[in-house]
């Protein structure tokens, strides 16, 4: 039986060339689109298909993506901020993006805390000293003024522990945030 080739025919070999060509074009656009990957100072991951969408503290951490491809370069860095041969060049922020100002407020806090509660203990340890070497010189007392002076030294007793508490915290947290900082790889300068 011989073919025919007639319009119908040409029609249904155009649509069927035309669907190849979409699907060719369709999966070959995926093939080479490139992704970029970052990680805020939040923890959470973000990807986005332009980099300059990538916000600048977080293009030193950007991790490159081209899909349909087996290695995962890092981006192209702009030629101004690429660094001289030889020299090192220090991070700028830790594996999640957070940068040394971030670093540096969480520390700077908890030395405040340290510093105040510090000097809180040391007046608060004066104080007692001072009340209870003045209590020691008295001789004769009225059960009263007994009362009210350990009810006083109590006060100041407490106030101590609560002092040193808010010492032992801060000293804990700092310790923490170092470790913190170590497994985050950020620089240990800006923890000073």
């Amino acid at each position: 039986m011989a073919q025919i080739d007639g319009p119908f025919n040409e029609r249904k070999k155009m649509k069927k060339l035309m669907i190849v060509s979409c699907l060719l074009l369709f999966t070959s656009s995926l093939y080479a689109a490139t992704l970029y990957k970052w990680v805020n100072k939040e923890g959470v991951v973000n990807f986005t298909e332009d980099y300059e969408k990538v916000p600048p503290i977080y293009r030193n951490t950007v991790e490159k993506i081209n899909m349909g491809t087996e290695d995962t370069p890092k981006p192209d860095v702009p030629a101004a901020s690429k660094a001289s041969p030889g020299k090192i060049e220090k991070a700028t922020a830790d594996i999640y993006g957070r940068d040394e100002n971030w670093w540096r407020e969480k520390v700077r806090s908890w030395k405040e805390q340290l510093k105040q509660a510090t000097a809180n203990y040391e007046a608060a340890n004066k104080r007692y000293s001072e009340r209870l070497e003045e209590l020691s010189g008295k001789q004769e007392m009225s059960p009263t003024q007994h009362r009210m002076s350990i009810a006083e030294l109590g006060s100041l007793k407490e106030e101590k522990t609560k002092y040193q508490a808010q010492m032992t915290e801060a000293d804990e947290m700092l310790k923490k945030l170092s470790q913190e900082a170590e497994e985050a790889k950020a620089d240990p300068d800006w923890l000073k």
